[in-house]
């Protein structure tokens, strides 16, 4: 138990820099694994992928599963607002995490979604929807009034070389294999990108460490169970249609695919979707201002796409990452610098003034 509260403490203290390595470690067996499934790489799928939608259900399953164990073993159910029912005190979400839980739960589907599209690869779908976030960022930082943040100029120079790697990796002849229904798909996990950003940043982002972890269970006990049943009420309409229509496969995903010898492997998919999510929104809720969270997000998933594409093409013969791609996961590389700079000058910052105050203390009590 002292060596589990040694390692923890050495955890809090890399602070953000550690979230960004736990969100890029899920991120990369996530990817890899939802590309695997859908693209037929699998052993006895023979090239014969599953439908994206077929897998959703034990995808949420595994999702939905990770989310409780974990906020159970954390014990952080006591963070949430709580009401009596029958004399049970029964935690429950507020009315702006309820409508955040909303968007997170169209981010996991989108997301999931966005990988198993053919035509594009894992790391210019993942620019795309990265990039788009980026730019959104300082925006909802001007935008937001009650918590108006100072931007800083490395944060500035981050988010600039983020959307540089978008604009890069877009100029390649690849993205004209975007087809509509992908372009939709990363349409409303933007959309609701934009206004979970804005809801976390009016009334999460403080330096008040209950308050972060208020919001993040009360968000998170909302987004897989919503997923979970709007799945199963759209594949009611699917008991009798064709397996290739989206209702067809969600139900494909309820009564038939548990039973095909995949469940394991796609529920671990949804367990490594929930570590992203975990870790992306502990980031979100550090606060700083957006223009300094968000690029530090995006940085380790787009890194964490291109070695994802790299072992997908040693082990599986998959395409390499374009030229464009990797220049565009360079200027990420880049960008992470910056933001490094910024939290080890602020680190530097608060260890001044902690020495200061302690020698002030020690002057007092010698006086």
């Amino acid at each position: 138990m002292e060596q589990a509260g040694t390692w923890g403490k050495r955890l809090a203290a890399l602070g953000i820099a550690a979230l960004c390595f736990g969100y890029f470690a899920s991120y990369v067996p996530y990817s890899m694994m939802t590309k695997m499934i859908t693209k037929g790489l699998c052993c006895g799928l023979d090239g014969k992928g599953l439908d994206g939608f077929a897998i959703q259900p034990i995808a949420v399953l595994g999702s939905f599963v990770a989310m409780y164990a974990f906020i159970t073993i954390k014990g952080w159910w006591k963070f949430a607002t709580h009401s009596k029912i029958f004399g049970i005190s029964v935690p429950r979400p507020q009315w702006f995490t309820f409508l955040s839980g909303i968007c997170t739960a169209g981010q996991i589907i989108t997301t999931t979604l966005a990988y198993t599209f053919g035509g594009i690869s894992i790391v210019f779908a993942m620019l795309l929807m990265r990039g788009g976030v980026l730019i959104m960022a300082p925006v909802v930082d001007l935008l937001v009034k009650k918590r108006r943040r100072h931007i800083y100029w490395p944060s500035w120079v981050g988010a600039l070389l983020s959307m540089g790697a978008l604009l890069i990796a877009t100029s390649e002849k690849t993205g004209y294999n975007l087809t509509l229904i992908a372009a939709i798909d990363i349409a409303l996990y933007l959309l609701g990108y934009f206004f979970r950003l804005f809801i976390m940043s009016t009334w999460a982002k403080s330096t008040d460490d209950d308050e972060r972890k208020r919001y993040f269970v009360e968000e998170q006990m909302v987004a897989n169970p919503l997923l979970f049943a709007s799945l199963f009420a759209v594949s009611l309409f699917g008991i009798n249609a064709e397996p290739t229509t989206i209702a067809g496969a969600l139900w494909t995903g309820f009564a038939a695919l548990p039973f095909q010898g995949y469940f394991l492997f796609i529920f671990m998919l949804g367990v490594f979707s929930y570590g992203t999510g975990l870790f992306g929104s502990l980031i979100y809720l550090d606060g700083r201002e957006n223009t300094f969270t968000v690029p530090a997000n995006r940085a380790s998933s787009v890194l964490a796409g291109v070695v994802a594409s790299y072992l997908l093409a040693f082990i599986y013969g998959q395409r390499l990452p374009s030229f464009e791609e990797l220049a565009g996961a360079g200027l990420i590389i880049l960008a992470i610098f910056f933001l490094a700079h910024r939290s080890i000058v602020e680190k530097r910052a608060i260890a001044l003034r902690q020495a200061q105050h302690k020698a002030l203390e020690q002057a007092a009590q010698t006086a």
